[in-house]
């Protein structure tokens, strides 16, 4: 019986991706680990010079089966919206970073998607998903920055409240 390698320190720079619809809904999806804990696809950078475009593109494939950049969702649908938020990070997952690392550096960006396509869930990450109106959506997240992301939705987007 082989032991299994410690997994390396997550990096303290990631990347939430609000997916929308262009009619103001939100793709919302529910912690494997946390039950009741909703939230847009959220993760961190691989390697450090990993771009965060490339990051979005990973975490959005890996825990919704999306594709960027395919037939259905065009590169362009991706917007960075130059929002970063600098927070303390849950003592709960503090032990998957380096020690002493405390706050994260997230990267707020937005993905446009027709709600007809199909969500295909890490099984691992998320139990379900759930599309809600922009205002129902930021309520039901437990991550005050998931929420305000998801309140200036209609601003960034360009829909009409």
């Amino acid at each position: 019986m082989t032991a299994s390698l410690p997994r390396p320190a997550k990096i303290p720079e990631s990347v939430l991706v609000v997916i929308h619809s262009r009619q103001g809904r939100v793709l919302l999806l529910e912690r494997a680990d946390r039950p009741g804990f909703w939230q847009s696809v959220t993760g961190s950078k691989d390697r450090q010079d990993e771009p965060l475009r490339e990051t979005c593109r990973r975490e959005v494939a890996e825990e919704t089966g999306l594709q960027i950049g395919s037939a259905a969702i065009a590169e362009t649908a991706l917007q960075d919206w130059q929002l970063r938020n600098v927070y303390e990070i849950y003592p709960v997952w503090r032990h998957r970073y380096a020690p002493g690392v405390t706050h994260n550096t997230e990267h707020v960006f937005g993905l446009c998607v027709d709600e007809a396509l199909p969500i295909r869930l890490a099984p691992r990450e998320h139990l379900q998903h759930v599309w809600l109106p922009w205002r129902d959506a930021a309520d039901r997240c437990f991550s005050p920055s998931n929420a305000e992301a998801i309140l200036q939705l209609p601003q960034r987007a360009g829909f009409t409240m």
